[in-house]
């Protein structure tokens, strides 16, 4: 099934190459390969889904464009530079990555906004242009007036929106997510998947985003990568026709569920 986007990209400042990329956990030929070869471009600017079942190696995919695990093989770019060189990172191109984990990961000894701002403390910047940069970002995912707030006094969402804030805080090109609202029930995940499709559009950010969720991808999605059970694979990639902004009426759709109905032959066989 192939479709075409709608969704404008963005530049090589924000793609991501992989060119042969491998990943084997243990020694190669004795251990788990959980990701075969894969040649592949995410076009910057777009909101590419990795979607496929459990153990099918998106996960590792994203965790290698992180930095966090080293291919075995094959080599990875991002912005047009090499984010491995052997074992070792490229500081630079790191710098371009922001990453969203399942859980929100906040300190509750901090602040939302000391949460949010923590990066830029890290990284030298002074007190009142982290506290701006704080307050820009809790209007930006909704959050205005919790700024002050412990995480414990938030929501399951709202903590949510404050690690996509952090992720955002140092202003990366790409922003990486892995099934960010998996934890989240029906309702919340719903309103943050229409949140986050806001915040892309408002940013221009490259987003790629880990999911089990059929419907969460074809909602967010321009597109989607499909990969198949271990070893993980490329299996197909559909770009998602669309338009944006997108509401929960879009299920309705007769192309919306023939697209979902699609996917889920693939996953079940």
């Amino acid at each position: 099934m192939t479709m075409h986007s709608v969704a404008t990209g963005g530049g090589k400042n924000n793609s991501i190459t992989l060119n042969g990329a491998e990943k084997y956990f243990g020694v190669r030929g004795h251990g788990v390969q959980a990701l075969t070869p894969t040649t592949l471009d995410i076009k910057g600017g777009d909101m590419t889904i990795l979607l496929g079942p459990s153990g099918c190696g998106k996960t590792t995919m994203l965790r290698m464009i992180a930095g966090l695990e080293t291919p075995t093989a094959g080599s990875i770019e991002v912005g047009g530079a090499n984010l491995w060189s052997n074992a070792n990172r490229n500081v630079d191109a790191l710098k371009q990555l922001g990453m969203v984990f399942q859980e929100a990961n906040l300190f509750p000894w901090l602040t939302i906004e000391e949460n949010i701002a923590l990066p830029l403390k890290l990284r030298g910047v002074d007190k009142a242009a982290r506290q701006a940069k704080a307050t820009e970002l809790c209007k930006l995912v909704g959050i205005t007036g919790f700024e002050k707030r412990y995480p414990k006094e938030l929501s399951g969402g709202m903590r949510q929106r404050a690690a996509i804030a952090r992720a955002l805080s140092y202003d990366p090109n790409i922003l990486l997510m892995d099934e960010p609202f998996g934890a989240l029930d029906a309702i919340t995940r719903d309103t943050m998947n229409g949140e986050l499709q806001r915040i892309w559009m408002e940013t221009g950010k490259t987003v790629v985003l880990v999911t089990h969720s059929i419907t969460e991808a074809v909602f967010l999605a321009s597109r989607i990568i499909l990969l198949s059970p271990r070893p993980g694979r490329v299996q197909e990639i559909i770009d998602v026709p669309f338009e944006r902004p997108r509401d929960s009426s879009i299920h309705k759709l007769p192309e919306f569920q023939a697209i979902v109905a699609h996917l889920r032959t693939q996953l079940e066989h």
